[in-house]
């Protein structure tokens, strides 16, 4: 079994509670346990009643990020970019060393980070996405200048128990989140408008729901269980000349490619402006 020091969490919203949940749905042990601090009182409470977690809530105790991360091997900083700076200066002195923090943070550099916190505190910059919430995520990872395969093992660790993960150079964070971090909304995007459609070619809500998210969901399990390539598979569905190239082709006439490609670069300059402040 893999096993892990003592993890704290600090925020456990939506992303920091999936990454708990992943933890205690997995088969990782995690050697003292797993603390987690937040402003939200009822969050607190609710996810404390697990045998192996400890809350602090930061409503009512002004140190509880402190008391969080005391003794913690591996600090998870989940809360929003704007609050990083804050929340590193305010836990700075309370970090043991050898302590891996974990940011998921987006658009805050590992060096900026570095500047806040101890020489003996490494940090590893994570961009998880949405599905990790149902332990099917896609994390990138990126270390800092102090990190360590030890730190990117911790990392590794930490994320396989809610997804996939994948070792990227910093400056590749950016350009990964644009694909994974973004992309489940890109998909819903297309979701929403393929109802649409379907609800304007006759059929009731409940049916274009049922035929277009079956359909996505079955020519996902397609590709992942035949193993063979999205190309091929769409040539074995489009027959010449017949109603899918009808349909491709105005697609294509739309240069989905072009759009998605201008999508992404949208959101990696984004991301740039994020990280300038």
């Amino acid at each position: 079994m893999t096993s892990l020091p003592a993890v704290a969490l600090l925020g456990v919203g939506a992303m920091g509670g999936s990454i708990l949940q992943g933890l205690l749905e997995s088969q990782v042990d995690i050697r003292g346990g797993i603390r987690i601090s937040d402003q939200w009182s009822q969050r607190v409470t609710g996810l404390s009643r697990h045998p192996n977690v400890v809350g602090y809530d930061g409503s009512i105790d002004p140190a509880a990020n402190r008391r969080a991360v005391e003794g913690a091997g591996i600090v998870i900083v989940a809360v929003k970019p704007h609050q990083l700076r804050d929340l590193l200066v305010e836990i700075a002195d309370s970090l043991d060393e050898g302590t891996t923090l974990v940011s998921i943070a987006a658009g805050v550099p590992t060096s900026l980070m570095e500047e806040h916190l101890p020489s003996h505190v490494a940090v590893v910059r994570v961009m998880p996405n949405s599905p990790a919430r149902v332990r099917s995520g896609v994390t990138g990872i990126a270390a800092g200048s102090r990190a360590g395969e030890r730190d990117l093992d911790r990392a590794r660790t930490l994320f396989e128990a809610v997804g996939e993960v994948l070792v990227v150079a910093e400056d590749r964070i950016d350009a990964l989140t644009s694909i994974s971090g973004s992309g489940p909304a890109y998909v819903f995007h297309f979701i929403e408008r393929f109802t649409e459609a379907a609800r304007a070619r006759g059929f009731s809500d409940d049916e274009a729901r049922l035929l277009v998210e079956g359909t996505v969901r079955g020519a996902v399990d397609l590709l992942t269980a035949t193993g063979e390539t999205p190309a091929a598979l769409r040539v074995q569905v489009t027959s010449p000349g017949g109603t899918t190239q009808a349909a491709l082709e105005v697609l294509d006439a739309a240069d989905l490619g072009a759009t998605l490609d201008a999508a992404t670069l949208s959101a990696v300059v984004r991301a740039g402006e994020l990280a300038a402040g």
